[in-house]
C-alpha cells in the first residue's frame, strides 16, 4: 500500500474515533437525563454505541450486533425506569422522550449498517436490516410504551436508506473492479496476440531468406558435376544426395512456414509505416538488407523528416537474418518517429563492430502536433523480439532533449555472445545534441 493511502486510513480512524467519542457522551447524557437511568447504565448505553461505531471499520457484523443489542437493552431499561410515570390519561398523543431509538442510536445504527453493506454481500446486509426491523417491532409493538414518542418507523426507514446506499456503492465498486480485470485480461490477450503476429511475420521473412539459400544449394549441387572433368560416381551420388536433401528441406520449410505469407502489405492501416522500397505487396519480392538503407532513408525524408545517417566501422559479412532484422528495426524506428515525433530531426547510426552490429536511431523533440496513431502501439515489442531472436539486445529511452533513442545490438552470426552481450564499443542510448536550439526542455 502506498504511504498516502496509509495516512488516509489513519486519518479516517482518528475522525471516526472522535465522532464515536462525541456520540458516546451524547448517548450517555440522554440515557441519564432523559431516561433517568443510572450512571453505570448510561455509560454502557453511550459507550456501547461508540465502540460499535469504531468496531464497524474492521468488523461490521459484530459492530452491528453490538449496536442493536445496546439499543434494545437501553430501550427496555428505560421503559422499566419510567414505568412509574402514568400514561397520558386524556388519550392525547404522547409527548415524552424518543423511544425505543434515540437520535444517537439511529445515527450509529445507520452508520454501522452502511459500513456493513459496503463490506458484505447484499443478501447479508438485507438480512441485518430485517433483523433490525424485527427487533424494533418486538420492542415497540409487543412491549410498547404509551408515554414515549415512537421512533421505530423512522429509525427503520433511515437504516433502510443506509443499506440501500451501501449496497449500491458496493455494486458499483464490484462492477468497476470487474471492468478493470476484464480490461487487464483483454490487454494481456492483445499483447500475446501481437507477439504471436510479430513472430509470424519474422518467421515469414526468415522463411524467404532460408528458402533462397536452400534453392541456391540445390542448384549448385546440380551444376557441380558439370564443372569437374570425369567426376566419379561417388561424387555424383553425394551431390545428388545433397540436392535431394536440399529440395526436401525446402519443401518441408514451405509446408510449415508457407502459410505465414500474406498478400496484403505489412502495414495496411498505418499511413506512417514505411514499406520496404521496391517491394510493395509482391509476395515473391526479395527481403531487404542494409544495402537498401539509403532508399529507406530517402523515403523517410520524403515523408517529412530530417534524417541524417552515419555508417561507421569496417563492414563485415553478416548473417542474412541479421541483415534483415537490422533493416526492419531501423524501418520501425523511423516509422515511430513519423508517428510520434513529426517535424523532428532523426539521426541513424550503423556501427560495424568486430562481433556484431550496433544500431542507434535517435529523434529530437517533435516540433508539430502529434496526430493520433492508428497502429497497435507494439512497435517496440516487435523490435525487441527481433533482437532477442538473434541473441541481441534492444533498449528504448527518452533523451534529455525531449526526444527518443533506440539502441540495438545484433551479433554478427545471429548467436548470443557469451562474454560481451552488448558488443565491443556499445553503450546505452546516447544523448544527442542537435544543432537547432529548439531541443532544450
Amino acid at each position: 500500500m502506498f504511504p498516502g493511502h496509509r495516512w488516509l486510513r489513519y486519518v479516517t480512524y482518528v475522525l471516526v474515533s472522535l465522532a464515536a467519542l462525541g456520540l458516546s457522551l451524547a448517548g450517555m447524557d440522554e440515557a441519564t437525563s432523559t431516561y433517568e437511568l443510572g450512571v453505570p447504565q448510561g455509560l454502557l448505553a453511550g459507550f456501547g454505541q461508540g465502540i460499535a461505531l469504531v468496531l464497524a471499520l474492521r468488523r461490521p457484523i459484530p459492530a452491528w450486533a453490538l449496536s442493536l443489542t445496546a439499543t434494545a437493552v437501553t430501550a427496555l431499561a428505560a421503559r422499566a425506569a419510567m414505568d412509574p410515570h402514568a400514561a397520558l390519561p386524556d388519550g392525547s398523543s404522547p409527548g415524552g422522550p424518543d423511544w425505543p431509538w434515540t437520535t444517537t442510536e439511529v445515527i450509529v445504527q445507520a452508520a454501522v449498517l452502511l459500513l456493513l453493506a459496503l463490506r458484505v454481500p447484499a443478501r447479508r446486509a438485507l438480512a441485518a436490516l430485517a433483523a433490525t426491523a424485527l427487533t424494533t417491532f418486538v420492542v415497540q409493538g409487543l412491549v410498547g410504551a404509551q408515554q414515549f414518542t415512537s421512533t421505530g418507523v423512522g429509525a427503520v426507514a433511515v437504516c433502510a436508506v443506509a443499506v440501500l446506499v451501501g449496497t449500491a456503492l458496493r455494486g458499483r465498486s464490484e462492477a468497476r473492479t470487474q471492468l478493470v480485470e476484464q480490461v487487464t485480461i483483454t490487454e494481456e490477450e492483445r499483447h500475446h496476440r501481437t507477439l504471436l503476429e510479430e513472430r509470424s511475420r519474422i518467421a515469414r521473412e526468415l522463411h524467404d531468406v532460408v528458402a533462397h539459400h536452400m534453392s541456391v544449394i540445390s542448384i549448385q549441387a546440380q551444376v557441380a558435376p558439370h564443372l569437374v572433368e570425369n567426376p566419379s560416381e561417388e561424387l555424383k551420388e553425394n551431390l545428388a544426395g545433397i540436392r535431394q536433401n536440399a529440395l526436401e528441406a525446402l519443401a518441408e520449410l514451405r509446408r510449415v512456414l508457407g502459410v505465414l505469407r500474406e498478400e496484403n502489405p505489412e502495414y495496411p492501416d498505418d499511413p506512417y509505416a514505411l514499406p520496404a522500397p521496391g517491394t510493395g505487396a509482391a509476395p515473391d519480392a526479395p527481403q531487404p538488407t542494409l544495402d537498401r538503407l539509403d532508399a529507406l532513408i530517402e523515403n523517410t525524408r520524403a515523408a517529412g523528416l530530417d534524417v541524417r545517417s552515419d555508417v561507421r566501422g569496417e563492414r563485415r559479412p553478416l548473417a542474412p537474418g541479421v541483415e534483415l532484422s537490422a533493416y526492419r528495426i531501423i524501418q520501425e524506428a523511423l516509422s515511430n518517429a513519423l508517428r510520434h515525433a513529426p517535424g523532428s530531426t532523426v539521426a541513424v547510426e550503423v556501427t560495424h563492430a568486430t562481433d556484431g552490429l550496433q544500431l542507434t536511431v535517435t529523434n529530437s523533440r517533435p516540433r508539430q502536433a502529434v496526430p493520433p496513431s492508428l497502429g497497435a502501439g507494439h512497435g517496440l515489442l516487435g523490435m525487441r523480439e527481433r533482437a532477442s531472436m538473434l541473441g541481441g539486445h534492444l533498449t528504448a529511452t527518452r533523451t534529455f532533449q525531449g526526444g527518443f533513442a533506440i539502441v540495438a545490438f545484433l551479433p554478427r552470426d545471429g548467436v548470443a555472445l557469451p562474454d560481451e552481450p552488448l558488443g565491443t564499443g556499445t553503450s546505452a542510448a546516447p544523448e544527442l545534441i542537435f544543432p537547432t536550439g529548439d531541443d532544450t526542455p
